[in-house]
């Protein structure tokens, strides 16, 4: 089995996994250097590298990097630690590179008008496998968008209906009126998607989520929206609403843990509602609050 067509494969198949690397070896191992193992999200395996104690400890640090989406140093004394003893002549030392394999992040943008165009051009150079959706067929065309992963001029029930967004997936509502936002709002937010944004005004954003809760929408569900949609940078053209929005992607997919100037109301309103449960949390009384 190649490993490499098996990575090739996960990712086709919008899965995860992570890579162990032995990129260091000093003195005797059961193994050699460059040696790989794959271990796919399921907890299977690809490869070995040398088997034993090592290689159970490697395929639980694997699974901890899959979570983190960051890549890992392991060293391993087989002098030293007799949890190691493998019954062989090998008393060295290695070092393993354990990096994630991530599925292509892939962005769904509701909207084909001036900031999507841009959105896209910018998303796409990012990395981002970009999908473009509008029911109107003057907008979402090969023309305006040529090198986006699927153009699709369609209503967008129909579309929705048949999209399966998962947690490598991000989606960014920009359509051309509040009626169609919320529709889309109203679908994005029951679906496993990792981000979720909507361009417009605190106003318009407050009056969707009063409406859509009307609607039986649990409230919790918001709790990921960014609406308004983007990094608080002073964007006013839809070039740099464009890298607004993208910067916000970006953060998310890298998983920023540093507060960053969202716009979002949702997420202001999160951050106040944690502020105001600490105040009134005994066991927080004596907790210092950090401000930027």
């Amino acid at each position: 089995m190649d490993l490499y067509q098996e990575i090739v494969k996960l990712r086709q198949q919008g899965r995860r996994g992570a890579v162990a690397t032995i990129v260091n070896v000093r003195g005797s191992i059961p193994s050699f250097e460059t040696a790989k193992m794959l271990v796919r999200d399921d907890g299977s395996i690809c490869g070995t590298i040398g088997g034993g104690c090592v290689e159970a400890e490697v395929w639980q640090a694997a699974r901890e990097v899959m979570e983190s989406e960051k890549p890992r140093t392991l060293t391993f004394n087989l002098n030293q630690d007799p949890k190691y003893e493998t019954g062989l002549v090998c008393g060295g030392t290695l070092d393993i590179f354990v990096e994630p394999i991530l599925p292509p992040a892939s962005l769904y943008i509701f909207g084909a008008g001036h900031v999507s165009i841009n959105l896209y051009k910018v998303a796409k150079s990012a990395g981002f496998d970009v999908t473009v959706v509008d029911d109107r067929e003057a907008y979402a065309s090969r023309e305006r968008f040529p090198e986006a992963q699927e153009v699709i001029a369609e209503d967008f029930e129909r579309v929705m209906a048949r999209l399966t967004p998962n947690e490598s997936s991000y989606i960014v509502i920009v359509t051309r009126g509040h009626r169609d936002d919320m529709r889309v709002l109203r679908w994005a937010v029951q679906t496993s998607a990792r981000y979720i944004g909507m361009i417009g005004s605190k106003r318009k954003t407050i009056g969707i989520f009063g409406e859509l809760t009307k609607q039986g929408i649990p409230p919790a569900l918001f709790e990921r929206v960014h609406a308004p949609v983007g990094l608080d940078i002073g964007a006013v053209t839809p070039e740099e609403i464009a890298v607004a929005i993208t910067a916000e992607l970006i953060a998310v997919r890298r998983r920023v843990e540093r507060e960053l100037p969202h716009m979002s109301w949702f997420h202001r309103l999160r951050t106040s509602s944690m502020q105001a449960s600490a105040k009134t949390n005994p066991a927080d009384e004596n907790t210092e609050a950090v401000e930027d």
